[in-house]
């Protein structure tokens, strides 16, 4: 159960959006789930692309119905496809609430486009990944069709363990590439790109050939390949991963569909990218969380958890659900924080009226916990705080920590250790 529960964080504090990374080495696989503060839309992952030279289908954005349709005849295409943007996955199965099964549809009439888009736009769209209300779409996407005749899978990413980027490849694509690398890992391949001289040409055409692309499409590939990498670097990314990069029947390479992974500390310079980002199907309090540089994610439980470093935060929703509580809420801290953010820590918690209790459990390293200690007592006094509060301490300017504490008055019952600090919270819920 304990278990469960950190992987239960684990999983909706990552869910931004992510995908997991190959890295190969030796033909053993890697799994690392980035952490992804920027959302894209599909749409505008493949204009960034569109404006690298990369192939993509032909498409336009519409906001309306009567858009829509426009946009269709405008495409003058032999098949249309209509895509519900939303930021989760699973949208082709998904339903909306307006009745329509589908956020992906295919036809050849431009009048059908503007019909499904109707019952599309300012509906929820329910799928396996959103909240169990959906998510409404504000936006389509309406491109051209074209038919794929082979499917492979590419990605470049950053491999701490070779200093740089890499790139990854396999002649299966269209499905989930961890499947592929635990049934036919030698259908996967790995090219190291050096930092310094970037992409060589050779490599890319390696690549292009290691995917299946034969004659003039290896060429065609690798040219790809190559502009791509040319984003990565361009966009600051993280990860460009493609699947499928696709081949016609009429003999072109094709990005049918793309994920970009950004690197936040790039912010700086990249505000035309940044600027894109779709906060609407963000959560509020995550949103608020993430201006004071605080990563939360709200749980089902009642005793909220104020922990410094992501591995602490999971090990006390463990123990928590351990003693027969359950978290509220997976709230890291990091490790530069200030007193400032301790209060606003405070008011993101109070502000959940599920919680009945709050844990703090801090182990000072680089925090130091006379900093915590005096954040606490001035947000317990200025919040008015209504619910038990069970402080653990340990580590870097302890001792003054908990002489603040004990000084201040206020009703804090001090743990020894996060057991029993876990215990003493389960307790306060239950008097």
């Amino acid at each position: 159960m304990a278990a469960s529960m950190a992987s239960q964080a684990a999983v909706r504090g990552l869910r931004t959006t992510a995908t997991k990374h190959v890295l190969l080495d030796k033909l053993k696989c890697s799994w690392l789930t980035p952490r992804r503060w920027l959302n894209l839309q599909e749409y505008q992952s493949k204009k960034l692309m569109q404006d690298s030279g990369v192939a993509v289908q032909r498409f336009y954005v519409a906001d309306t119905a009567s858009e829509a349709q426009e946009a269709a005849k405008r495409l003058n295409a032999k098949e249309i496809v209509l895509k519900a943007q939303i930021l989760a996955g699973g949208r082709g199965k998904g339903v909306f609430d307006s009745g329509l099964k589908g956020g992906v549809h295919l036809t050849k009439d431009p009048a059908v486009v503007g019909e499904l888009a109707k019952k599309m736009l300012g509906f929820n769209l329910i799928t396996k990944q959103t909240p169990k209300d959906g998510v409404k779409v504000k936006t389509v996407m309406v491109a051209e069709a074209l038919d794929i005749s082979r499917e492979t899978y590419f990605a470049i990413l950053m491999d701490r363990a070779c200093n740089g980027p890499v790139m990854v490849g396999s002649p299966q694509g269209g499905m989930d590439i961890e499947e592929v690398a635990a049934t036919t890992p030698e259908l996967i391949f790995k090219e190291v790109i050096d930092i310094y001289k970037g992409m060589q040409d050779d490599q890319a055409l390696r690549m292009a050939a290691n995917l299946g692309f034969k004659g003039p499409l290896q060429r065609q590939a690798a040219d790809q390949i190559k502009r791509l990498y040319d984003l990565f670097l361009k966009v600051d990314a993280t990860q460009v991963e493609v699947n499928p990069l696709g081949e016609t029947p009429e003999g072109q390479v094709v990005c049918f569909d793309a994920k970009i992974n950004f690197d936040d500390n790039a912010e700086f310079r990249q505000k035309d990218v940044f600027a894109m980002d779709d906060m609407t199907e963000s959560d509020a309090m995550e949103m608020e969380a993430a201006k004071w540089d605080l990563k939360y994610i709200g749980m089902d439980g009642n005793i909220a958890c104020f922990v410094n470093g992501a591995g602490l935060a999971m090990a006390t929703c463990d123990i928590i659900d351990l003693h027969g509580g359950k978290p509220a809420n997976f709230l890291d801290l990091g490790g530069g924080v200030k007193e400032r953010q301790v209060y606003e820590a405070f008011k993101l918690l109070t502000a959940d009226p599920k919680v009945e209790a709050i844990l703090v459990n801090i182990f000072g390293g680089i925090v130091n916990c006379a900093i915590i200690a005096n954040g606490i007592t001035k947000a317990c006094r200025e919040l008015e705080l209504k619910v038990p509060l069970v402080v653990r301490l340990e580590g870097t300017n302890v001792h003054e920590a908990k002489r603040i504490l004990t000084e201040s008055g206020l009703p804090i019952t001090a743990a020894d250790n996060l057991d029993d600090a876990a215990k003493k919270a389960v307790a306060a819920i239950r008097k």
